[in-house]
């Protein structure tokens, strides 16, 4: 019963991950980016949202909690690392990657509420 209970569990937080995902995919499309991936894996890592606005490719988190500063607090150091590593990954396969320049941002997905949009995050 207990393990019943732990998957149904995992199920509904990845349910709640990818809402949370395309809500600020949406968010992100209103201020004017173009989103070109969601949940870009890679072997180092994966990326909730890849956007774009002219020659900037921004690599976005999203994280959905009860206050926005639990959700920017739970992107920990070794989550940025893998970011960071899965973004070098994805330049590099852009035919246009010398000139793009990279920006890595939070959206916090707090229930109630606009996301909220944090650039330069880490």
């Amino acid at each position: 019963m207990a393990d019943r209970d732990a998957a149904s569990h995992r199920r509904k937080a990845l349910r709640r991950g990818h809402v949370s995902e395309y809500l600020a995919a949406a968010f992100l499309m209103l201020k004017g980016y173009r989103i070109v991936a969601l949940r870009y894996r890679t072997r180092l890592g994966e990326i909730d949202i890849i956007a774009r606005k002219g020659d900037l490719a921004v690599f976005v988190e999203v994280k959905s909690r009860r206050e926005a500063a639990t959700a920017v607090d739970a992107v920990s150091a070794s989550a940025q690392v893998r970011i960071r590593n899965a973004s070098d990954l994805w330049l590099a396969r852009q035919r246009d990657h010398a000139r793009l320049s990279q920006r890595y941002d939070i959206v916090a997905i707090v229930p109630g509420r606009w996301p909220l949009h944090l650039r330069n995050a880490f």
